[in-house]
């Protein structure tokens, strides 16, 4: 099967921009780039030029609006990486009809979990319809029960089988709304974000101008990210649309089977742009690291990103230092902060410099709520790094705020706050939840950071955070800390408080990967110990069995939340007296 081109022969590349979704690929499909998908041994399932992309979606839309679906009506996607997922989405856009892209089962919790998840999307969107994987069409029958005004749903030929009649079409413009995306629920449960046609354009201008990814002909984009996330569908799916760019995808399941063949398409396809959470990166080291073929050459990426979770120096320089040799450039790393409540993007770091970090003392930032620089840098007791996540993008401003609402000085660490034409309206059909987090134009994060000479420093999430006898403790630094013992494997631990009734108990989940009684009593003897040795407190340790696993949110990032509710409940350990 031919390779898409990279280049456009003649169709002008045209950056962001564009008033709406429909009209980016209008322009788009007069090229001749468009999207191709691998499996996990690398080989090519398909390829859809733009022009197919828009064609294959202006006939489903005919079949939407010939079945009756209004204007504004919302039907839910299972967000999986194959050509259904495309017809669908963008077919709705030109409906007239809002997507709401929902995540295929992820992690092990069992058919219920996924129906009550399918159940509370359901409910949120008030969607008539549901469509996506054959595979989980029973899911969608069985969730959609509950909901009569669900007046479709199955797999994609429950769409296809539609007859096309010869309406016109209704495709969304610059005053509408574009699409219902969830939140990936890292502290709660997850809400239905409105993503609105103008806010997704200033995003997207932002990301792919020069104070972004500064995106030029030429540039080619590889993806292995779930498009039910900001990151995977925004960043790159409509990203690269809104420039005319090739992509080339791989599922998140196969990424994760073969995370070598993510870099193995860099190489054969000479891709310039691609982006990971930090466990994509370690995931590729620890996994791919084994076999890297001969011939593997990343000279040709220019842009590493990362985003997604807590952005982890000592991930990123394994990285390097493993693929150096093969042509990685470490100034290709940009480190970025966003969330879905913004769209995706709210700053990017600097092209060329890649990761710089901020080395502060661990015991001033717990007890005074200031990053102050360490004495001695290499004291991993009294020192902790963070990445530096560059400036606010054009148009959008970004202030650092405490319990008071004033804006914060250098190195105070605060609430982060933000403003700009990217911020959502609300959240879909929750004025509270809405009023809760935005006031005066201004989003409230939910997360904790600091600013540096104009850019931002993230530390954390505000609700993550463990007080212990006054002491301001991230969960994150007790999680590394037990990794950098090698008691467990990166990502098996979660760390999470809880009221005892007399004061905060640090409590650490880690799957058990050890058999016996005593190779458990001894996992959770080293995982105590390494809580003590990091931050000075006593800790109790639950053990998850492996075929359990640690909960995570639909982005694929650990859920602290989650896991703590699951521990209260006892499926970890006995639910302690008083919580």
């Amino acid at each position: 099967m031919k390779l898409l081109p990279t280049r456009n022969s003649t169709l002008a590349l045209h950056r962001a921009g564009f008033t709406s979704v429909p009209a980016m690929l209008d322009y788009a499909a007069k090229g001749e780039t468009g999207v191709t998908f691998y499996n996990a041994k690398g080989e090519q399932l398909s390829a859809l030029p733009w022009r197919d992309v828009r064609e294959r979606a202006q006939i489903v839309a005919r079949k939407l609006i010939g079945a009756g679906f209004a204007r504004g009506e919302r039907i839910l996607i299972t967000a999986d990486t194959w050509p259904g997922f495309f017809d669908s989405f963008f077919g709705a856009q030109y409906a007239g009809l809002l997507p709401v892209p929902v995540s295929i089962p992820v992690g092990i919790g069992g058919k219920e979990a996924y129906l009550d998840q399918l159940r509370r999307q359901f409910a949120a969107s008030g969607a008539v319809a549901a469509v996506g994987l054959d595979d989980l069409a029973g899911y969608l029958a069985d969730a959609a029960r509950e909901f009569p005004s669900v007046r479709l749903h199955g797999g994609i030929d429950a769409l296809h089988s539609l007859p096309e009649k010869p309406v016109d079409l209704r495709p969304l413009g610059a005053d509408d709304l574009c699409y219902i995306q969830f939140s990936s629920g890292s502290t709660r449960h997850p809400h239905g974000v409105q993503i609105t046609q103008r806010a997704l354009m200033a995003n997207l201008s932002g990301m792919v101008g020069p104070a972004g990814l500064d995106v030029v002909e030429g540039d080619r984009a590889v993806s292995w990210l779930p498009l039910y996330h900001d990151m995977g569908l925004i960043g790159f799916l409509l990203g690269p649309l809104s420039s005319q760019l090739s992509i080339d995808y791989l599922t998140p399941r196969d990424f994760a089977r073969r995370p070598m063949q993510w870099l193995n398409v860099v190489s054969r396809n000479r891709c310039t742009i691609s982006y990971s959470p930090s466990f994509g990166y370690d995931l590729a080291v620890r996994r791919g690291a084994a076999q890297v073929p001969a011939d593997l050459d990343l000279s040709c990426w220019r842009h590493a990103g990362i985003g997604g979770d807590m952005v982890r120096a000592d991930v990123l320089e394994r990285f390097a230092a493993t693929f150096g040799p093969y042509g990685f450039d470490r100034t290709a790393f940009i480190p970025s902060y966003g969330m879905a409540e913004v769209c995706l993007a709210i700053t990017f770091c600097p092209h060329d410099t890649g990761v710089r970090t901020d080395t502060v003392d661990r015991i001033a930032l717990a007890d005074t709520q200031r990053a102050v620089p360490a004495a001695d840098p290499g004291d991993h007791q009294r020192a902790r790094r963070f990445v530096i996540c560059g400036r606010v993008l054009p148009g959008h401003r970004l202030e650092v705020r405490g319990p008071d609402g004033a804006v914060l000085a250098d190195r105070a660490v605060g609430r982060i706050f933000v403003s700009g034409p990217s911020v959502m309206p609300g959240y879909f059909g929750e004025p509270e939840a809405s009023r809760e987090v935005l006031r005066d134009g201004w989003l409230d994060t939910g997360d904790l950071g600091y600013m540096l000479e104009g850019e931002i420093v993230v530390t954390g999430r505000a609700k993550d955070l463990i007080i212990v006898n006054g002491r301001n403790v991230w969960p994150q630094d007790i999680e590394w800390a037990i990794e950098a013992k090698r008691v467990v494997k990166n990502g098996d631990v979660a760390a999470f408080s809880i009221d005892t009734g007399e004061g905060e108990r640090v409590v650490v989940a880690v799957l058990a990967r050890v058999s016996g009684e005593e190779g458990r009593r001894d996992l959770a003897r080293d995982v105590a110990g390494a809580v003590r040795e990091a931050i000075a407190v006593d800790c109790d340790v639950a053990l998850v069995p492996p075929t359990m696993g640690l909960p995570t949110t639909s982005s694929g990032k650990l859920s602290r939340a989650r896991t703590k509710a699951n521990y209260l409940a006892g499926l970890y350990a006995p639910k302690p007296a008083a919580a």
